[in-house]
Parts: C-alpha cells; structure tokens; sequence
C-alpha cells in the first residue's frame, strides 16, 4: 500500500472517532487524533465535551513514550491557545512525534495556521489536507462560523408529491413515515439550535427536542439544541409543551416578564440574518436547522440565508387547497431558486433529498 493511502486509512479512523462526539461536543468542533507508529495504531482519541481534553491529549495519553518518533494524524488543525485546556500543538511537540499530518485547517483566528507552524518551528513534518473533504463535513458550522461570523443554516421540509406540507386546516400529522421522522431527530442532534416560527408551535404544539437517536442509548448524553420561536408579536402560550425545558428555549419577540420569570432568554426583534449573526457569535450556535412553516421557510431561501435544504418527500397527494410549502410569488423564471443535488436517499417509502441553493443566469 503507497504511503499516502496509508495515510488516508489512518485519518479514516481519525474521522470514525471524531464522530464519536457529533452529539456532544457542542460548541466545540468534533475531532479525533490516531498516533501511528512502525504501521501499528498506538494511541487514539477523541474529543467528547466542551471542557474535556481535546482528540490528541486522549491519544497521548494512550500513547505515551511510544509517541516519540511517530505520526499523528488529526481530523482539524492542532489548537495553539490555552482556553480551557492547553493547547495541542504544544503538547504534541513535548511528546517527540515526527509527522502531523491534518485533514482541515482551523480558520478559528486563535488558531489559523498557528497550530501548523507551531509543529514547523519545531522540526516536525506537517501534512495538510489528507481526508480534508470528510473532515469538513464533521464540522461545517464550526468552520463557516469561525470564517465568516455567521451559522450553518439548514432548512428541513417535509412535503407530498404536490409540494404541500399540511391540510388547510393545519393537519400535517404525518405526511412522512417513521424512518423519515427518525431521520429528523439526527439533524435536530447535530444542531446548535432549531429555528421555528410562532404558527408552527400554536398549529403542533411542538418540542423539537431529540427523543430519541439510533445507537444512543441514553439520550442524556446528547447535548439537546437550544428551540428558538420567533414571535413577533407576544404570543406564545406559557402552557405550550416547549416551555416545558424553557432554560432552552429563545424567543424573539417582545419582551413579556411572564417569559423571563420561566428563565426563557429573550431576543430583540430584529431581521433573520442579523438573529443568525448574534446566535453564532454571542451565543456560541454554529449549525442552525429551520423546522418552520411556509412563510418563514421562504424567507429564509429568499434572503439566501439558507446552506443546504434537506427535503423530504411522501408518496401521498394532499390536493390544491392543502398548504404550500413555500409562499414565494414569482412571475419570471429568472427569479427561480435553483438548487444542486448533494444526495438522495430513501427513508422507507419517503425520499429524502439534500440540496444546497446556487445562483444561475437564465
């Protein structure tokens, strides 16, 4: 095997920890670090909780003096400052490995390029950008916001053939099966925060918590998004299910004490992409999923607020007086929102269809 499909084996495994800690880890990245020596892993790890030692201080540890002269490989770039724990490149260099090779850089301005040259200055062989494409996936809010300011937006819609999302009356229980419905619970867990509107809570009544996640057995260990409704206009019900964990729970509306005294944090009103900016860099929401009706969903997509749309489909027709599931009025195919296709996937008989928004000249 060349040494540089060995190499992707080895960050393979690094991806495969860093996994691990997909539910958990919030607000922090998810890593993971293996220690390779003589073709035999030594040391491996992964970082499980904000506050808990990074990927390459487990794999250290593991590894002990055996890391002198070998290969970490790790799934971000090695942090250079002391936050909660000291930083890791530091650590890797007093432990002697030779080669760090990186899957992806950290734009994080505490660490871009610093970790990288740390290792440098001090001799070892760095590598970067083995595995980087997977990598990025473990982590794309925590990347986009550390470059830009500004969160992962994914909208997720759940729809019939026809395009619609509810009965006129505003049934909507449920258009999609249960694998479709499971599948949601995955997105809801990877994400800092579920973005709804006022009309979808007073309709359903809804949590948008996780209940429950396939290979989790307890579901304590998952780090639970905070449910921010936007209610511009004060009303929120105290009685409604999701105040039942209210120290969760962020409204965005006028300020009502009757929602402060049930410890609900409340936001100002203010307009869809300046909420994201003050999630990302005040409150520390790096991936956002929007679970909403049509009137919010669209705005999101015509203010291209949105990074990916994950959309599933039923096989059912629910007619034309049944709700749309975007309101958007255009009268020129210019004014289209065209999408490109990352992926399909079927959910029993639903289909589940990743799409991320672009931009063509007609």
């Amino acid at each position: 095997m060349s040494e540089l499909n060995q190499d992707q084996v080895w960050m393979r495994r690094a991806i495969q920890l860093a996994q691990q800690g997909q539910y958990s880890t919030k607000p922090n990245p998810n890593v993971g670090c293996v220690i390779v020596k003589d073709g035999v892993i030594i040391g491996e790890g992964f970082h499980p909780q904000a506050g808990q030692p990074h990927a390459e201080v487990f794999a250290l540890r593991q590894a002990s003096e055996q890391a002198r002269g070998a290969t970490a490989y790790v799934t971000l770039e090695p942090c250079a400052h002391y936050g909660r724990t000291p930083p890791c490149a530091k650590g890797l260099v007093e432990a002697g490995v030779a080669k760090v090779v990186v899957a992806c850089p950290d734009p994080n301005p505490l660490v871009a390029g610093k970790g990288v040259q740390i290792l440098k200055d001090a001799g070892i062989d760095v590598e970067v950008g083995i595995g980087q494409e997977q990598a990025h996936q473990l982590n794309q809010g925590f990347l986009k916001a550390m470059a830009t300011g500004m969160p992962y937006v994914r909208l997720k819609i759940a729809s019939s053939l026809d395009g619609r999302t509810a009965m006129a009356s505003g049934e909507s229980k449920w258009i999609t099966g249960a694998e479709a419905r499971q599948d949601v619970q995955y997105w809801r867990a990877i994400s800092g925060a579920v973005i709804t509107g006022i009309e979808t809570v007073l309709a359903d009544d809804c949590q948008l918590n996780v209940r429950q996640l396939d290979g989790i057995e307890d579901i304590e260990t998952v780090v639970q998004p905070k449910r921010i409704i936007l209610d511009r206009q004060g009303r929120l019900p105290l009685t409604a299910k999701i105040l039942a964990q209210a120290d969760t729970v962020l409204v965005m509306g006028p300020f009502r004490q009757e929602l402060a005294d049930l410890g609900v944090l409340q936001l100002p009103v203010q307009p869809l992409k300046q909420l994201l900016s003050q999630l990302a860099e005040q409150h520390q929401i790096y991936d956002v999923l929007v679970e909403a009706g049509a009137t919010l969903s669209t705005a999101f997509l015509q203010e291209q607020l949105v990074d990916e749309l994950i959309s599933y489909v039923a096989p059912t027709l629910l007619g034309q007086s049944a709700r749309t599931m975007f309101n958007a009025e255009f009268s020129l195919m210019a004014e289209q929102l065209r999408f490109k296709l990352r992926d399909v996937t079927r959910l029993g008989d639903d289909v589940r269809f990743r799409l991320i928004p672009f931009q063509e000249t007609l």
